[in-house]
């Protein structure tokens, strides 16, 4: 029998990218430039919280492309093609496009309200584009995907091998995302959304999320031995880029520190947060559908709260634990009780398997099938 080995410190990282993508939008809120995107502005501005939110902004969304093209080299390891698009499409296209009708909208609503605007439906992508870019990349990468799988043994692979087994090695990638700020030239590094930025710096990091996973125990190897290394260099780019630049650095410069970043998180997790928990079991699940819905629950706190003209630090607090409180109990008391929301929410979805391979409780498809 095929025993498939599950990576819990995949399932934390999927988590913690989720925890920190609602607090630095929780953040936003606070800086004078909030409405210009959208987001209700509080008129007791915290701009020195933003300090912090500028390390954070350059790995935050990348860090959750590459471990989605880990999530893909899961899914792959159990299914036909066939089976992975079905899979893909119950998972993350049938949620994106829902969203769009139904969930993000409502958030809308709520900013229109508050700002006493003519309320009007308005379907957009918000901040569930990244989903549309997840299944993209899916479509994009399977005829190579098949091909690796095809052929365990290829010249492809032991490249990566040897590169990866070095620490300035695996820095090499970096290569192709500088190639990429050059092209494209982002105005902003961290303009993520709906951006050909976001794409294609999206795209690079869920093939090598995949390619990480597909060379294995000589990638997390060199994490694991060379974390500190990646930890030094990204806060002396950081250093630079807060300093000199005052926090928007040549893109250049930032990728490297981008995915310094992200590198160390990845060697620290592996060492420490590589075991299983009741409580990564139930926020593994939850996560997924809290990224969904934490806008419109962030917007509604913010509603209430922010009319009350408190101290920005408190209220901060209060928004923070009212939005958390709020997704993950939406979850408990509804998505995950009603068979057809679920489903919606890319839940609940059964998918048979080969005889000869062992499950383990499915991962969803924002990060992982960690299993």
């Amino acid at each position: 029998m095929k025993t498939q080995i599950r990576r819990h410190d995949i399932d934390w990282l999927r988590v913690i990218a989720i925890g920190l993508l609602l607090i630095y939008h929780i953040a936003i809120t606070y800086q004078p430039w909030a409405m210009f995107i959208a987001f209700i502005r509080s008129d007791e501005l915290w701009t020195s919280l933003w300090n912090p939110m500028t390390m954070l902004n350059v790995w935050r969304i990348p860090i959750l492309f590459y471990v989605s093209g880990m999530g893909l080299f899961f899914a792959m390891r159990k299914r036909k093609w066939t089976e992975l698009l079905l899979e893909r499409t119950k998972r993350i296209l049938v949620p994106f496009l829902f969203g769009i009708i139904a969930i993000t909208p409502l958030h809308m609503f709520v900013f229109q309200k508050y700002y006493k605007m003519t309320l009007s439906y308005f379907p957009h992508t918000g901040h569930l584009w990244f989903l549309g870019n997840i299944f993209m990349y899916v479509l994009l990468l399977l005829p190579v995907v098949l091909l690796l799988k095809k052929y365990q043994d290829n010249q492809l692979k032991t490249l990566f091998t040897r590169l990866f087994s070095n620490p300035l090695g695996l820095m090499a990638i970096n290569v192709l995302f500088i190639v990429e700020v050059l092209l494209v030239k982002p105005q902003l590094f961290a303009m993520y959304a709906e951006t050909w930025h976001g794409f294609f710096i999206g795209f690079l990091a869920f093939f090598f999320g995949y390619i990480f996973m597909y060379i294995g125990k000589p990638f997390w190897d060199t994490i694991l031995k060379w974390r500190w290394l990646y930890v030094g260099i990204a806060a002396i780019l950081f250093t630079i880029r807060f300093i000199v630049f005052a926090t928007e650095g040549p893109a250049y410069l930032t990728v490297i520190e981008s995915n310094a970043w992200i590198f160390a998180v990845f060697g620290f997790c592996y060492k420490y947060l590589n075991k299983p928990s009741k409580t990564l079991s139930y926020l593994s699940k939850a996560a997924y559908p809290v990224y969904i819905i934490h806008m419109i629950v962030l917007y509604v706190a913010s509603y209430f709260i922010l009319p009350l003209h408190w101290n920005p630090v408190l209220s901060f607090a209060v928004i923070t634990a009212l939005t958390f409180i709020g997704c993950f109990g939406i979850y408990e008391f509804f998505i995950k009780r009603v068979p057809v929301i679920k489903q919606l929410f890319g839940l609940n979805w059964d998918f048979k398997f080969k005889k000869n391979e062992t499950e383990t409780p499915e991962i969803k498809p924002l990060v992982n099938e960690n299993n």
